[in-house]
């Protein structure tokens, strides 16, 4: 069993959490808007409301964490900010990271965010495993449909946990 944080936790990442809850998982999922903690705490994750524009807001949401996934692939908003979310928040976020419990992060590379701010996420993880040993999975394998993406994610976390 493992402590998995979903940082993203919207309509994909409660799927995820759904499954891995199933799997004798704890999870925890994040959302920016207090209003979808019930949605959340229906997957049968632990709902924390953070900011991963704010990362000091996720801080707390990593005590006790095995593996951190970053499900921010399909972000919507101002283009500015959803580039940022995967390059200064997220080089930020792993920064963090490193003197923490967690011992794993996922990061979702396949989404609708542009190509190149995802290119530029899965480079920030590269260079935190590079730099600091952080064991990474990055999901850059485009998945067909919901089970596709849910089995790539779970393969990432299981890599991650040895399962």
């Amino acid at each position: 069993m493992a402590r998995i944080l979903i940082i993203g936790c919207g309509c994909r990442g409660r799927t995820l959490a759904r499954d891995l809850v199933a799997s004798g998982h704890v999870v925890r999922g994040t959302t920016r808007d207090p209003a979808n903690a019930a949605a959340i705490a229906a997957a049968g994750a632990e709902p924390y409301v953070g900011d991963p524009d704010r990362i000091v807001t996720l801080m707390a949401a990593l005590d006790r964490v095995t593996v951190a996934c970053w499900l921010l692939g399909s972000a919507t908003g101002d283009p500015d900010k959803v580039a940022a979310l995967h390059g200064t928040r997220l080089r930020f976020f792993l920064e963090r990271t490193v003197d923490t419990m967690v011992r794993g992060v996922v990061y979702e590379a396949v989404g609708t965010v542009a190509p190149d701010d995802l290119a530029a996420g899965a480079g920030e993880v590269q260079r935190a495993h590079a730099t600091w040993a952080i064991p990474v999975e990055i999901v850059e394998s485009p998945a067909s449909g919901e089970a596709g993406w849910l089995a790539a994610h779970r393969a990432a976390i299981g890599s991650l946990i040895g399962e």
